[in-house]
């Protein structure tokens, strides 16, 4: 048996005690997942003082004040432990293998962890000037194709999604926002994902990641089910290339396209996903993608969704969620939180199966009307 079936196995004997090698995996999980969570805190505290000193001499921004409950660090490390506890039990449970998050080599950690310091003076300085159109400004080549709400410095990142400097730096950004725990909330989408392939010959699946980036839901999903295809979309070329250069799997394609007008028949997609897309979207945009993710899927595909929480969705976060378009250039988060994606989808045939809560994420299984 490999090394990879070893990771499929039950998680407990006969006697309900979890035998040497469950014991074993478990130590190596919280390993790795607690020296992503310890080296992102570090970036995050490292930031927050490099942002302090650079506030010195930056226009004063408008005091923050967020609109109900903030959860602390206490309670937000608890929900990050429960999602690994979550993340853990679906290897267990043989839904998909032991995740191998944090693969950078030391060179390639060194350099990304200066690229990652070299930008905050830049993303500071936006912030506190309100620059976030550089991108719109600047754009030439192949981004004056592409839709005006597309075109701005999301984030207040450099070069917005429109460079592959931005694109090899993005990830490791969004894992310090998040302390290490985002690939953990993207593979949430993973457990409806391999209890559907338990019904069907993985190489007849029809499979599209809508706004795939670079690859940060695709190739765990590649990785987890050996015989799936799937088709990455995204409207930036250069974190496509990117998505190229992380993984040499024949099964993967790309296309260069927008979610609003998908590049796909009709009923001729069995699962379609997409991760942190419709927080990004204009509130028009969001129902074009829905409409256009029900015409594509066949009767009973499935639809898996994962972004941000919404208002509600867990109170204590409400506060934090109602700031975080305040520190962040999010043009249309305030709008994605309280829209009511559960009716959209249903106007368009889409029946939400269930919705969990996964730290700061929320996911969801849609299935279109058979």
């Amino acid at each position: 048996m490999s090394a990879a079936d070893d990771d499929f196995r039950p998680s407990r004997g006969s006697s309900g005690i979890p035998p040497l090698w469950s014991l074993a995996r478990r130590s190596r999980y919280a390993l790795r997942q607690g020296s992503r969570v310890a080296l992102y805190t570090l970036h995050s505290e490292a930031m927050r003082l490099m942002n302090r000193r650079l506030q010195k001499d930056l226009p004063e921004t408008p005091k923050v004040v967020p609109n109900g409950p903030v959860p602390g660090q206490r309670r937000m490390l608890a929900d990050i432990v429960r999602l690994f506890a979550d993340d853990l039990k679906a290897v267990e449970d043989g839904l998909y293998p032991m995740p191998s998050d944090g693969t950078m080599t030391p060179r390639e950690l060194l350099s990304t962890s200066r690229a990652f310091f070299r930008d905050v003076p830049d993303v500071a300085r936006r912030r506190a000037t309100g620059a976030h159109q550089e991108v719109n400004e600047q754009s030439e080549g192949f981004a004056d194709a592409l839709p005006r709400y597309y075109r701005q410095n999301f984030h207040f990142q450099t070069d917005g999604w429109l460079s592959q400097d931005s694109a090899r730096l993005y990830d490791f950004q969004v894992d310090v926002l998040f302390s290490g725990a985002t690939s953990a909330m993207r593979r949430r989408a993973l457990v409806p994902f391999a209890k559907i392939l338990r019904k069907k010959d993985q190489r007849k699946v029809a499979y599209a990641d809508l706004a795939c980036g670079t690859g940060g839901l695709l190739h765990p999903a590649l990785s987890a089910f050996p015989r799936l295809t799937g088709t990455g979309l995204d409207l930036s070329e250069p974190y496509l290339a990117v998505a190229r250069e992380r993984t040499r799997s024949k099964r993967a394609s790309y296309v260069t396209a927008m979610a609003e007008d998908l590049p796909f028949a009709d009923n001729s997609l069995d699962v379609v996903s997409s991760v942190f897309l419709f927080h990004e979207l204009p509130p028009k945009v969001r129902r074009q993608v829905i409409a256009e993710v029900a015409r594509v899927l066949k009767p009973g595909g499935a639809f898996l969704f994962v972004d941000s929480l919404q208002s509600g969705d867990v109170p204590a976060y409400d506060g934090l969620l109602s700031v975080f378009p305040q520190l962040f250039h999010e043009p249309y988060f305030t709008s994605y939180l309280g829209e009511d994606l559960t009716g959209l989808c249903a106007d368009s045939g889409l029946q939400q199966r269930w919705m969990t809560p996964a730290f700061v994420s929320r996911v969801a299984e849609f299935v279109k009307s058979t």
